[in-house]
């Protein structure tokens, strides 16, 4: 159950005096993904991109503790578990939320991602897990290719990946991605090292589907 710790006791009492009173404490890191691997994957086996990226999104932030400790309002909370957002078109056109836990078994995440998505996109009614979970946000907009994104400090804290049309260059496909996230919660060696991780989840998603 998620639980608040007082940030004087925490790894991020420094980070907490400095940035949960800025004016602007988002921070945003841009870098390309080779998408090679998922490509494969999504036409070999028939699985969602997007449900594939989200996945290794889930798998390369669980092993970061900072990714369970999140300022909410004046407080820092920590969770016990991660769930993974995304975007989905519902019936009426429009868009909605949809937040999917996060599991290390992909058949589940695979199954728990097409039931909600589903679900979401017929009630036009979003999914909210953020109560008991550390959710980590995404956003595809998948109708033009998009070099990188600017997201605006409203009062949501929660780590945000961006990303639009994947490219192919030759023999291979890559996806540049736009990560936000609250300067309390990480520092940037933080989100570096999670988005070296995140790359080598892609790469090695090959093995967890054999």
């Amino acid at each position: 159950m998620p639980k608040e710790i007082q940030s004087q006791n925490s790894n991020r009492a420094n980070a907490f005096k400095l940035w949960m009173n800025a004016p602007n404490p988002m921070v945003t890191f841009f870098k390309t993904l080779d998408v090679t691997n998922l490509i494969d994957i999504h036409e070999k086996n028939r699985l969602k991109f997007n449900m594939l990226i989200c996945y290794c999104i889930g798998k390369a932030a669980a092993d970061i503790k900072e990714f369970f400790t999140l300022p909410v309002g004046d407080k820092l909370i920590q969770y016990d578990s991660l769930a993974v957002n995304t975007i989905v078109k519902n019936k009426l056109g429009e868009v909605s939320s949809c937040d999917i836990l996060f599991t290390k078994d992909l058949k589940e995440f695979n199954h728990d991602y097409l039931k909600y998505t589903a679900q979401v996109a017929e009630t036009c009614q979003d999914r909210d897990l953020s109560d008991d979970f550390m959710v980590i946000g995404t956003s595809a907009i998948v109708e033009t290719e998009l070099d990188g994104v600017i997201g605006m400090n409203s009062g949501f804290n929660n780590p945000f990946l961006f990303w639009g049309k994947y490219r192919k260059k030759r023999l291979k496909y890559y996806l540049p991605v736009s990560f936000q996230f609250h300067h309390t919660q990480m520092d940037g060696s933080h989100a570096a090292k999670f988005l070296e991780s995140l790359q080598g989840e892609i790469n090695s998603l090959r093995e967890v589907c054999s």
